[in-house]
């Protein structure tokens, strides 16, 4: 029993132990992202808009249900359910009084009145729930341009108010807008933006296009008409029931979907006025217009960086903004795009926008360039360094189509038959088709090798006033070569310190280029807030620069590549330089885990170089990099706006764990003009 609890006791001490590393660990592994995050100012509004509302708006089968129900209906089949027809008239009496349309008892409206009731409560419940959203937004723009606010139950027939709806024939959004008459009425379709989705400028242009038809005829039930099969077709209905102009005595002449499209729209508006008597009530009160407002967006961006930044689903973002169709808010010089987002989500971002545009060009900046080589170390020393061409085996695979053969494939890929016959344990000169073959190829790429050193044959002794000489090693002996400071001329010193304010800089942007803080910015230029003047001169380094000796240079810093190995994995790389499979994947642009032999992969980014280069046969994981790094004592005076972790960032290899245990910090609280030992 004793011995349990002592073995119990041990585990216990071991796993505090393991959890403290795992926090300190954590803690100076901050992304970028976190840190953007950590400095947001916060608005404490709860959030408007919940799961349940997303997923009704994304949902499509009200669309495919709405659609089939309007092209299949026979209006002239009797439903049996229980609504007296006598309190129907009556009901549809009260809505003629308040509507300009000609809304008159008729059996063949009863019959698809009582049909919607019986099979589709379920879906009238979830569409009454959308409504909430875009009926104001329909009712404004329809009032604006003196159009019956009872076209909004158009949108019910039309798109099941979806706005990501499309017809088979293209018709796009709410208001189910061809790609020609969208254009028409000023609606921009492009590759990024597509604005029959827009909730906004399409309700305008419908409302447009409805007024115009009514011009032509006069009669909104017409004008219905010609919204759903177009007006020449209700012109020729007109003359074939002898310029007859009521909808219900051209009817039968008019194409069999339009036969029930006007019906289907009065018996929306009657169940949508009549609801509450019918037993019909709301799936969920979701939020609706007022609740969600707009921001112009300054700088391309993705919903995946929005919804990292501002934690709201990408899913979300969909259906607040569906006429953007890459998932992508564009900006164009000549043209306003806005984003629309709860207005708690508004707040932050208002609150922060230079923070997440800074951000979002820090994600612009890590993309691949075009037209550059990513996995060369760029090296300035051309007298000790040179390239040289290695060739390094390669394996592809080849999937087999319909009519190849081995010859085709094996003179494809500058190999031999019996080659790809061992590669693959074929023993035929017959390959079945989809069979992927493994083939073997050479690569050749360009490597960066160090020169071998030239034998100095004579001791250099370089004397001078006011320098001392010292002894140097050579590969002849001992040489007496000047160890003296070096002197940085004023003027230059002072150009290098000063910055010029650009077009579009903040106090932010600056800050991370020259890696220090806005509030040391503001230290140095006597700055009382953070607004800058266009073509202003800002000093962005603090001029106290130490003098070092010529013949001790600051540690160089380079990549490490590593070759990839037979039996390799990104998983054991990974562990192997102690590093993160992300972080494998990103410096690489790799999209899966799949790697090939011989590949030269980069394993560390910006290490401390040793014996001159930086390698993988050197790099013995990120402790052995920080160990080279803290060989000398440097002291670090805090300044106001300091933290540890900015310290940290300050020094290669110097995490806030180590600034705590060499200055005995257990917080994180730091007054201006402590003293930091560094690398003790």
């Amino acid at each position: 029993m004793i011995a349990k609890k002592t073995v119990l006791s041990l585990f216990l001490l071991a796993s505090i132990h393991l959890f403290s590393q795992k926090v300190s660990s954590q803690e100076t592994n901050l992304s970028y992202l976190d840190s953007i995050k950590k400095s947001f100012v916060k608005d404490e509004m709860a959030s408007c808009v919940d799961s349940l509302w997303t997923k009704e708006l994304s949902n499509i089968d009200l669309y495919n249900d709405l659609e089939n129900d309007i092209k299949t209906i026979n209006i002239d089949q009797k439903v049996d359910y229980e609504l007296p027809t006598e309190l129907l008239k009556a009901r549809l009496k009260e809505m003629d009084a308040k509507s300009p349309f000609n809304i008159e008892y008729n059996e063949g409206l009863e019959n698809i009145i009582k049909s919607f009731l019986k099979n589709r409560k379920k879906s009238f419940a979830r569409l009454l729930a959308l409504s909430d959203f875009y009926f104001p937004i329909f009712e404004e723009a329809l009032d604006k341009q003196n159009v019956p606010l009872e076209i909004k139950y158009l949108a019910v027939i039309e798109s099941a108010l979806n706005p990501k709806a499309v017809s088979k024939v293209g018709a796009t959004g709410l208001w189910q807008f061809m790609y020609q008459t969208g254009k028409q009425y000023n609606l921009s379709i492009d590759s990024y933006v597509d604005e029959r989705s827009d909730p906004l400028k399409s309700t305008e242009a419908a409302a447009t296009y409805l007024k115009k038809m009514y011009g032509i005829f006069g009669d909104w039930d017409l004008v219905l008409a010609s919204y759903n099969s177009g007006p020449g077709n209700v012109a020729k209905a007109i003359r074939r029931s002898d310029g007859q102009q009521n909808y219900w005595n051209i009817r039968k002449n008019l194409p069999k979907e339009t036969q029930a499209y006007v019906p289907a729209f009065l018996a929306t508006m009657y169940i949508f006025e009549y609801h509450n008597e019918h037993g019909i009530r709301p799936d969920k009160s979701v939020v609706n217009h007022f609740s969600t407002d707009t921001i112009i967006v300054k700088k391309q961006m993705s919903f995946k960086q929005i919804s990292d930044l501002l934690d709201i689903p990408v899913t979300q973002l969909q259906l607040l903004n569906p006429s953007y169709k890459l998932n992508v808010v564009p900006f164009y010089e000549n043209q306003s795009h806005f984003l629309r987002l709860p207005k708690d989500k508004i707040a932050v971002f208002a609150s922060n926008e230079n923070r997440i545009y800074a951000y979002v060009q820090h994600e612009k900046d890590l993309r691949e360039k075009p037209f550059q080589v990513t996995r060369a170390i760029a090296i300035k020393d051309t007298i000790n360094f040179t390239t040289q061409r290695i060739t390094l085996p390669k394996t592809k695979y080849y999937r087999v189509k319909r009519g190849d053969n081995l010859t085709e494939i094996a003179d494809k890929y500058d190999v031999t038959v019996a080659d790809l016959k061992k590669w693959n344990g074929l023993k035929k000169n017959t390959v079945s088709f989809g069979k992927n073959l493994k083939i073997l190829t050479n690569e050749s790429i360009v490597k960066t090798i160090r020169k071998e050193p030239k034998v100095v044959k004579k001791p250099i002794e370089i004397v001078s006033d006011n320098q001392k000489v010292v002894s140097v090693e050579t590969k002849t002996g001992k040489s007496e070569v000047a160890k003296k400071p070096i002197k940085t001329d004023s003027l230059t010193a002072e150009t290098a310190y000063l910055y010029v304010v650009q077009k579009g800089d903040n106090l932010g942007n600056i800050a991370k280029k020259y890696n220090v803080t806005v509030e040391e910015i503001k230290t140095w230029n006597h700055l009382s807030d953070v607004n800058i003047k266009l073509g202003a001169s800002l000093q962005v380094a603090n001029k106290e620069i130490e003098t070092k000796e010529e013949n001790t240079p600051a540690p160089k810093l380079e990549n490490i590549e590593y070759v990839v190995l037979k039996g390799d994995n990104l998983g054991k790389i990974a562990k192997k330089f102690g590093t993160s499979l992300e972080d494998l994947k990103q410096w690489n642009n790799l999209k899966d885990q799949n790697i090939a032999l011989g590949v030269s992969l980069i394993v560390a980014k910006n290490e401390v170089a040793i014996v001159n280069k930086a390698s993988a046969s050197t790099f013995k994981k990120n402790d052995n990099l920080a160990s080279a790094s803290k060989k000398n004592t440097s002291n670090y005076y805090v300044k106001k706006g300091d933290s540890l972790f900015s310290i940290a960032k300050k020094y290669p290899g110097v995490s806030i764990s180590d600034i705590k245990k060499w200055n005995d910090i257990s917080g994180e609280e730091l007054k201006p003009g402590m003293k930091l030992k560094i690398n003790g």
